[in-house]
């Protein structure tokens, strides 16, 4: 695909990448601690993660299955429980060398953009304490003020991660083979080809093999710090 000349962007994974966990195992806790979420939905939740880790489930049918418990949940009163999960909890999980690789890429003027496969109702938190202007994230179905319990595709993961990228820098003048990405996960290869730096962070097994493979930068390790004592 042809791109426009003269931006790079650097793009930023947020779990496991900008985040030291994976924030669905956070949500999940804090859910069954604040009672908003029945027994039968975490457990079902759980073994759909489960059997998507061990390969056995593809990505879309684990975001039915995890977004099915919302639906008929009001769209405020859930973007008001992620507000009170975030700064309680996951604002202390961010990773200290990424995060200065944030700065690093502002810093010389790229352009900067959460890519993750998470919703807003967490990423707008994390990126307006981060100063990050662009977001591109999966979406959930809402109707009438209340979510459906479907997810709107093509969902923000794998090649779908390429998609909103090129669909992004079409609209914002990016040349994506002067740009970064940084992640932790094999599932997003395509995107790390996608780009002309590709960035390994604390990568899993599949990915540590290929980065090695392919000479690409991996990045080891980052101290877990809270986002305002950082920014202090």
């Amino acid at each position: 695909m042809a791109e426009k000349q003269g931006r790079a962007a650097a793009f930023f994974d947020v779990d496991g990448t900008l985040l030291t966990v994976q924030s669905g195992s956070l949500y999940l806790a804090y859910l069954r601690r604040n009672g908003l979420m029945d027994l039968s939905s975490q457990l079902r939740i759980y073994w759909s993660f489960l059997t998507y880790r061990l390969g056995m489930l593809n990505l879309r049918r684990l975001a039915e299955v995890s977004s099915r418990w919302l639906a008929g949940r009001l769209e405020e009163e859930v973007a008001a429980h992620c507000r009170d999960w975030y700064e309680s909890e996951v604002s202390g999980y961010f990773c200290e060398a990424i995060l200065s690789k944030v700065n690093e890429h502002r810093e010389q003027g790229h352009v900067v953009a959460l890519l993750t496969g998470g919703t807003r109702y967490l990423n707008d938190w994390i990126a307006a304490d981060l100063g990050i202007e662009h977001i591109l994230a999966s979406r959930l179905e809402v109707k009438e003020g209340r979510f459906t319990g479907n997810p709107i595709g093509p969902l923000c993961y794998g090649r779908g991660k390429v998609a909103h990228a090129e669909e992004f820098a079409a609209a914002e003048g990016i040349d994506l083979g002067a740009s970064w990405f940084y992640s932790d996960s094999i599932a997003d290869l395509p995107m790390l080809e996608r780009v002309g730096t590709p960035v390994a962070v604390n990568p899993d097994p599949r990915l540590r093999v290929e980065a090695r493979r392919r000479g690409w930068p991996i990045i080891d390790g980052g101290t877990r710090v809270h986002i305002r004592q950082h920014a202090a």
